[in-house]
């Protein structure tokens, strides 16, 4: 379904970026595996990408540095020839209450989690643009939706993600270029795996589904928006929660 080409993933070491960059590989395409320099699993993942038939790179760097993000996109376009997907996973959290919540920890969630989707964007909308075609999924969160007390900072950085794939698809739409949003809901990872148990349970009764998301989830409708199944769906975002945000 993507045999021949070209995605780049950001944050894709491990977690959920991992299990869309594998996702990815194993219906054809070939991977850039992103993450931040002092990444000791993206060889690894790169390996494990290797194995199932198609080529992989990694490449180190930080999606706030625009000369990073240049260098990722040029990499790609050397080593493979096009860009065909960009998958903008890279993030972090850093929760608090409002009121405790440091500046530091302010600006480092809002640089990394939509100033860094904004650069990465920017630069590979340009050789999707030559081609007059390319796939642009943003993995935004619910919280984004719905807000989420104790994560001020990250459900501005969602929110954010949400208004800039809707502008981005406005303003790409014509030169062939598809922008979405995958917004997933409790997804277990490592991430999540961090919560207390209190808050798990609160999660827990509040989904529908009454489970927990797996990456795999959230890796299968990345797969669709990345592929040519969803040729005429831009500026959407896709809920993968369980029924959570209804």
């Amino acid at each position: 379904m993507l045999k021949g080409k070209t995605a780049i993933v950001t944050g894709s070491a491990r977690g959920i970026g991992k299990a869309i960059a594998l996702k990815l590989a194993s219906l054809g395409a070939n991977i850039v595996v992103n993450d931040i320099p002092s990444s000791e699993d993206a060889a690894k993942t790169v390996e494990e990408i290797k194995a199932l038939g198609v080529n992989s790179v990694a490449v180190l760097g930080d999606v706030r540095n625009i000369e990073d993000v240049k260098n990722m996109v040029d990499t790609a376009v050397s080593e493979f020839g096009t860009v065909d997907i960009l998958v903008n996973n890279a993030g972090v959290t850093r929760d608090n209450l409002m009121l405790r919540m440091s500046e530091e920890d302010w600006d480092l969630v809002l640089d990394i989690n939509l100033k860094g989707a904004f650069n990465c964007i920017k630069t590979v909308v340009r050789p999707m643009m030559k081609q007059k075609k390319g796939s642009i999924i943003n993995i935004a969160s619910v919280v984004g939706e719905m807000g989420n007390a104790g994560q001020a900072n990250y459900s501005a950085s969602k929110a954010g993600l949400i208004g800039l794939t809707k502008t981005t698809a406005k303003e790409f739409a014509k030169k062939g270029i598809r922008a979405n949003a995958v917004a997933p809901g409790f997804i277990s990872s490592a991430m999540t795996d961090k919560l207390s148990d209190d808050v798990k349970t609160k999660y827990f009764e509040s989904i529908p589904l009454g489970q927990f998301g797996s990456t795999e989830d959230v890796a299968d409708v990345v797969a669709f928006l990345a592929s040519d199944m969803s040729s005429y769906v831009t500026g959407q975002v896709i809920n993968v929660d369980g029924g959570l945000v209804m």
